[in-house]
């Protein structure tokens, strides 16, 4: 069976090259939480990116990766929902398909390698819900962000399809929501939260995609959010990169600073805005900073 608090991490293609922020803020707060992060160099892609041309490539790639946790005897920790959704869905078809998973371990062969369905992948909002438990994220806050009043933004993969994903229910997700209270935070119910956050559209109209982020920051910014809250990389790329661009192109004004869950959890934590990657935000989030600064200090 896996070891206990050590879990294998799997970054996927995207995080390291356009959202380290994630990377170093996960880091950090799941080693503040006692998670013992293992690497591992020979994990390749996860296969997504090429299920549209070749399922059957796509099959063999995320397998290679179960395969290879499988030798080490630990479960997988992604921060990526696409990677987390790809692995748990090839995990459960060849453990459900005799026939497929032979015809894969065919390939796996090559590589001196079999897939045998003894571990499991979990994304970091599972991880943290079932693995650390929200008790013990609480107990683990020092600086509770009291009077912080924040919107959440689940995307759309990190819990579809239901069947594959299946911790929380997608079309009323509670997890993040109850993820952020932790922190001392309050999390405000808006209209659409569920709704897309349009990236990806962005290949095929651009002016789609900004418009769907336009009205979920409009309707962040009619409860007068404090932050909006993401859990997944594509996301917050949307809504940090595009959140300027958006202002200029509809003339609007938002000034919502786009955190990723970990960002949010590390100040709750102790951490400070600099050990969290708070520079790379595009959105600036200094007035934030100094509010939470400002709560701290009268605490």
């Amino acid at each position: 069976m896996p070891t206990d608090n050590k879990y294998l991490f799997f970054l996927g293609c995207a995080i390291p090259y356009r959202v380290s922020s994630y990377e170093v803020s996960s880091r950090k707060i799941l080693a503040k939480l006692g998670v013992e992060l293992v690497e591992l160099p020979e994990f390749n892609c996860c296969g997504l990116p090429l299920d549209p041309v070749s399922h059957e490539a796509m099959l063999v790639l995320a397998a290679k990766n179960l395969a290879l946790a499988e030798q080490q005897d630990l479960n997988i920790l992604t921060l990526c929902p696409g990677c987390a959704g790809t692995l748990k869905k090839v995990n459960k078809i060849l453990k459900e398909d005799s026939q497929l998973k032979q015809q894969v371990n065919e390939h796996l062969k090559e590589a001196k390698l079999e897939f045998k369905g003894t571990t499991e992948t979990k994304h970091l909002l599972q991880f943290l819900k079932e693995e650390i438990g929200v008790d013990k994220i609480k107990a683990a806050v020092t600086k509770p962000l009291t009077g912080l009043k924040v919107a959440e933004h689940n995307g759309c993969h990190v819990l579809r399809p239901k069947q594959y994903i299946g911790f929380d229910d997608p079309e009323d997700p509670q997890t993040l929501k109850m993820l952020i209270e932790a922190t001392g935070a309050t999390c405000l119910d808006y209209v659409d939260e569920t709704e897309c956050c349009g990236a990806p559209s962005v290949g095929i109209s651009d002016k789609v995609a900004l418009s769907l982020a336009r009205d979920k920051l409009n309707h962040i910014k009619d409860v007068q959010a404090q932050a909006l809250i993401t859990i997944c990389p594509f996301c917050h790329i949307m809504y940090d990169t595009n959140e300027l661009r958006i202002e200029k192109l509809f003339n609007e004004v938002y000034g919502i600073p786009v955190l990723h869950y970990p960002q949010l959890l590390g100040l709750a934590l102790g951490l400070k805005p600099e050990e969290l990657a708070f520079s790379d935000l595009r959105v600036n989030p200094s007035r934030l900073i100094e509010q939470v600064t400002e709560t701290l200090n009268t605490q």
